[in-house]
């Protein structure tokens, strides 16, 4: 008998008629699925996988779509491709894991102290300059005014507002400079 005369009675659970059937297909079924997968020990368990899904689903074959044969492999081709899947989305969501597990490339809290020195060093700096340099740079820097919004708000020309900046500027990174 063949896969076309067997399946029928497969499909009616017929016990021996598997057992036939089993030894026709499985050799093609596992080729297949080799070849698809590439793995011996995954192509074991996934040809085991399409022959049990064979004695469950054999009522679902229709002779009018096809031989036997051929609905079988196609089921094996299809669990074959499901498991290709499976493996690159379970690799691909390790991966992921992986990625927010790692520590950041950089040590947060050493960060965080060198951000809170530098600011320490840059107010004793500021502090360094003249009531007027220190007005204007913070106005600025600190504040956001335009050079001209600094001179408005100071009621002074807008070439002194330059001049203090550019002194108070030089004496901050003077200072920045002895620091670090």
């Amino acid at each position: 008998m063949d896969a076309d005369d067997l399946l029928p009675r497969v499909a009616q659970g017929d016990q021996q008629a598997f057992e036939e059937l089993y030894g026709l297909v499985s050799g093609p079924v596992y080729g297949l699925v080799q070849r698809v997968l590439r793995d011996r020990s995954q192509s074991e368990e996934v040809a085991q996988e399409v022959l049990l899904e064979l004695w469950r689903t054999a009522a679902r074959y229709d002779p009018r779509r096809g031989t036997a044969l051929s609905w079988i492999l196609t089921l094996a081709h299809r669990r074959a491709v499901d498991r290709v899947r499976s493996v690159r989305a379970a690799g691909e969501r390790e991966r992921r894991v992986a990625q927010r597990a790692e520590p950041p490339a950089f040590d947060q809290v050493a960060e965080e102290v060198e951000d809170s020195l530098e600011r320490e060093w840059v107010r004793r700096c500021l502090e360094r300059l003249t009531d007027l340099q220190h007005q204007a740079v913070t106005l600025a820097y600190y504040d956001g005014y335009t050079y001209r919004e600094v001179a408005r708000r100071l009621s002074v020309p807008l070439g002194t507002v330059k001049t203090r900046m550019r002194d108070g500027l030089l004496r901050l990174r003077d200072c920045l400079g002895a620091v670090a």
